[in-house]
């Protein structure tokens, strides 16, 4: 539990929520079950999903609001414990993607493209963060929690993503070098030493950076097992979480964790529904992009991941008592949302993902774009902080 700052007690939890977290538990429980009918793989990542969308929301784990006050307040607790969560992720990731398998399935890594398409991509996926509020984890924990102003944003995320699909040719033409896997240049044993030396390097530059400024907690004194159920969660806690669920993701998946994917798919669904034809769309003619788009919904992982990330964040918010949907929300706000959505949407689909499918699954296995993804978005970042003021919202 966090601490006042007034007299040093914690403050009080509201009460726990019975219907919402009921509601949020059975639909996890029903939708494994439905999903493992045709095999346990679906449910389980069903699950794991479920887990993410609780350990995000119970340790407020977001990349917007880190960043805005890394370059803000100079607080750099947020972005402390992102680096804590690659470095465990790159240690989890390299035996198994070393190997090439995990219980006799296949594994690969999310190595991608490092282009003009990344660069751009990802600066607008920066920026469209800051206007939105959330990114793209933080979008479904959000919606989750009951945020109607994240309603139109996860709407307006698809259709960018939509959009960016059929531009991504024209990006892809750009000047670009091809997929680059560290660890595929200088051996795994080299990447990781490389990658976890220049995380070291970050957190030692982020300490000088912060010294003097006030900071917040990485761990609470007062954090004890009954707060694991109705949260909060130190934000090292959230970070160690998401590192571990996200090899569990590899391991089961074949691949780590991704969501954009998933809104790609649901906007194109819904397009091909209201008359689009795909055969007009290179990227949507591509075998995979085509079977997806023929497929079930549930048939896809990072959608079912995504679902499950949504209603696990419904049950954290239920058991927190924090379940409490605003309907009114601000047109300038709900304007910035639109926006925010609309450009990190289209920014993910060039950069190949979004700050978890590209920067975090990325990093964790070597991908050189992943790399490249963090430093443009927080290009974006920076410029979409100071463009917040413009819709109201305070920073």
């Amino acid at each position: 539990m966090s601490v006042s700052a007034i007299d040093g007690t914690a403050p009080a939890r509201p009460p726990a929520q019975p219907l919402v977290a009921g509601s949020g538990l059975l639909a996890l429980t029903l939708g494994a079950v439905y999903l493992g009918g045709d095999g346990w793989r679906q449910g389980a990542l069903f699950i794991i999903g479920g887990l993410l969308g609780a350990s995000l929301y119970h340790a407020a784990f977001g990349f917007t609001a880190a960043y805005r006050k890394l370059f803000l307040d100079r607080d750099v607790a947020g972005v402390t414990a992102q680096l804590a969560m690659l470095a465990a992720a790159m240690v989890l990731f390299a035996p198994v993607l070393a190997q090439g398998e995990a219980f006799g399935q296949g594994v690969v890594g999310a190595v991608a493209p490092v282009g003009v398409s990344v660069a751009v991509g990802s600066f607008l996926f920066g920026l469209g963060m800051q206007l939105a509020g959330g990114c793209g984890s933080g979008t479904l924990y959000t919606v989750g929690g009951g945020s109607v102003r994240m309603v139109a944003t996860l709407a307006a995320f698809c259709a960018g993503a939509f959009w960016g699909s059929l531009d991504l040719g024209f990006w892809l033409d750009l000047p670009g070098w091809g997929p680059i896997s560290l660890a595929e240049e200088t051996g795994w044993g080299a990447a990781l030493a490389l990658q976890l030396a220049v995380l070291v390097a970050l957190w030692l530059g982020l300490r000088a950076f912060s010294r003097g400024a006030a900071q917040s907690p990485l761990w609470t004194a007062t954090f004890a097992w009954r707060d694991v159920l109705g949260g909060p969660w130190p934000l090292l806690l959230g970070a160690g979480l998401l590192a571990l669920l996200n090899l569990a993701t590899l391991v089961v998946a074949g691949h780590p964790w991704s969501i954009t994917w998933g809104f790609t798919l649901w906007a194109a669904k819904a397009a091909a529904a209201l008359g689009w034809d795909p055969a007009t769309s290179p990227f949507w003619t591509a075998p995979f992009q085509r079977g997806a788009l023929g497929a079930s919904v549930f048939d896809d992982i990072t959608s079912v991941m995504n679902f499950g990330i949504v209603i696990g964040a419904l049950t954290a918010a239920g058991l927190a008592g924090r379940f409490r949907p605003a309907l009114r929300v601000p047109w300038l706000s709900l304007a910035a949302a639109v926006i925010g959505g609309l450009l990190m949407g289209y920014g993910a689909r060039l950069a190949f993902g979004c700050n978890i499918g590209a920067f975090f699954s990325g990093v964790a296995s070597t991908s050189l774009h992943g790399w490249l993804w963090i430093v443009c978005a927080l290009g974006g970042t920076w410029a979409g902080v100071y463009l917040r003021p413009l819709f109201g919202l305070r920073n």
